[in-house]
């Protein structure tokens, strides 16, 4: 029974020191890996500080440079608006050539009128000379 128990009691103190040599390993790891990730999540941290700011700083010159390019477009824009040629409708060439058929029509009737003006001012001189102070009507 002796023997038993002291090969019982050999036994228990072999699981004992094992398991306390085990458990100063995993609190070394634990304490170690812990450690690791404190400084993971500071670096992490920081890391996540400086990109919040440089995403704040990109956003502003985005932001800058958007207003630009708009402005560029809007004057790129009125330019094209300016310098190329668009073709007319048929409508919009038919009302410009009515127009200018209209204008040629009234100058020709001024014309007409100021050549028959000068043609009766040129008779009536023609008729007064002729009948020396005597009027005839102009044909």
């Amino acid at each position: 029974v002796e023997s038993d128990f002291a090969k019982s009691l050999a036994e228990a103190k072999a699981t004992e020191e094992s398991a306390a040599t085990d458990y100063e390993r995993i609190s070394m790891e634990n304490r170690l890996e812990k450690a690791a990730k404190e400084k993971d999540v500071e670096y992490k941290t920081k890391e996540s500080m400086d990109l919040d700011k440089t995403l704040a700083e990109l956003s502003s010159d985005r932001s800058s440079v958007q207003a630009e390019l708009d402005a560029i477009l809007e004057y790129l824009a009125k330019i094209q608006e300016q310098c190329i040629a668009k073709a007319e409708t048929y409508s919009e060439r038919k009302e410009r050539r009515e127009a200018e058929l209209a204008g040629l029509k009234e100058a020709l009737r001024v014309l007409e009128s100021e050549v028959a003006l000068l043609q009766s001012r040129v008779a009536h001189r023609k008729g007064a000379l002729r009948g020396h102070g005597r009027m005839e009507p102009a044909l």
